[in-house]
């Protein structure tokens, strides 16, 4: 589904879902469908460059295009589009013609889309599928002479950098940092970040202190274990693969008296849309909600015991995330069990989010006023 086109921004203020999903404040990143309903982007909107801000993943082709505000940005267009372009480099260790052929397809969407809102300035990464395809970089040539854009492969430092860029403004202010985690078909990476100061202007910097970046995607666990028929010893053994080197990680960085897990990725709002209950996706309700403890432990015992096709029929689900949702939630639980804590932030934003911030700022978009260069 595409759930870009639904409204992006916080509620105003904190307040409880039917649920008892706890919401957060309102974010600097804007869509236009919001923009309409209040009349204009927080921090009012401003003219001035356009930019874009693409993320081609092992599972997803994802875009943003969006002007600066004075706090933050407004998108005004937006693309995502689940082409699986890892499937099956697990056993191959190649790009298939077939998901080169559905990335070359979402990725002319992209340009389309591009140079229709007039896009001055750009980043377009791949990741994970193409950092470990043999084929990796003939694929990039092949995008540049069908599509006619420049996508950079990126090292996984940089990716948890972005992500925690991205996502820095649905840190707990009053936590003592979080554990940030995103969860890629690919690869995931999990992030430390202690206690975000307050910026005059723009989203706040992101204070990292470790990262680390695993070679463990939703994709490649799934086909490596299984994601159609997932019984709990399959559930259990794909959790200690992942927890082989989240362990490590929590050894050197654990310790989470004071801090929140936020969650980045298509399995993390996955399982808030499936708390809710939601008859479509709804990234409005879910970015930056908040979810207990036994509130994620009971959506993963819920989606474990479904069916395939009880998970195909989930609105928040589908069949394009079906096989893969219980690989998610495998990593999801290693990360957990390695990183106890009582309180997990959900983020609908993530590397694009983190890309048009680190373009803007060295733009020098957010001045001492707040109002973005002219």
């Amino acid at each position: 589904m595409d759930d870009e086109a639904r409204a992006t921004g916080l509620d105003p203020a904190p307040d409880r879902d039917p649920k008892g999903l706890r919401r957060g404040r309102r974010s600097p990143f804007r869509h236009p469908r919001q923009d309409r309903q209040s009349g204009g982007g927080q921090g009012g909107d401003v003219s001035g460059p356009t930019y874009a801000a693409l993320d081609l993943g092992t599972n997803n082709c994802r875009l943003l295009v969006a002007r600066a505000t004075r706090d933050g940005f407004r998108v005004i267009d937006a693309f995502s589009r689940i082409i699986r372009l890892g499937e099956g480099i697990t056993s191959t260790g190649m790009l298939s013609e077939a998901a080169i052929l559905r990335a070359v397809d979402a990725l002319r969407v992209c340009r389309a889309k591009m140079r229709n809102r007039g896009v001055t300035r750009s980043r377009l990464i791949a990741t994970e599928a193409c950092r470990a395809a043999g084929n990796g970089l003939e694929f990039l040539e092949r995008i540049r002479n069908e599509v006619g854009i420049e996508l950079e492969i990126v090292d996984r430092e940089t990716e948890a950098r972005l992500a925690a860029t991205g996502c820095t403004p649905l840190v707990d202010p009053a936590a003592d940092g979080v554990i940030l985690f995103d969860i890629g078909g690919g690869s995931s990476e999990l992030v430390r970040l202690g206690r975000c100061g307050p910026t005059p202007h723009g989203p706040p910097h992101p204070a990292i202190e470790a990262w680390v970046s695993m070679p463990i995607g939703v994709v490649t666990l799934a086909e490596r274990h299984g994601g159609i028929t997932v019984n709990r010893e399959q559930f259990e053994a794909m959790i200690a693969e992942v927890a082989v080197q989240v362990d490590l990680f929590a050894a050197e960085h654990g310790g989470t008296e004071g801090l929140h897990l936020l969650g980045t990725s298509g399995t993390v709002t996955t399982i808030a849309g499936v708390y809710l209950d939601l008859p479509r996706y709804e990234r409005r309700r879910i970015d930056g909600c908040w979810m207990s403890e036994s509130q994620v432990t009971g959506v993963v015992e819920r989606l474990l015991a479904m069916s395939y096709e009880g998970r195909v029929a989930n609105p928040c689900i589908g069949p394009e995330r079906a096989d893969l949702v219980l690989a998610g939630c495998a990593i999801l639980e290693a990360i957990r069990r390695a990183f106890p804590c009582e309180r997990l932030r959900v983020a609908d934003r993530g590397l694009r989010e983190g890309m048009l911030v680190q373009m803007m700022r060295e733009d020098g978009v957010w001045g001492e006023t707040g109002a973005p260069a002219s």
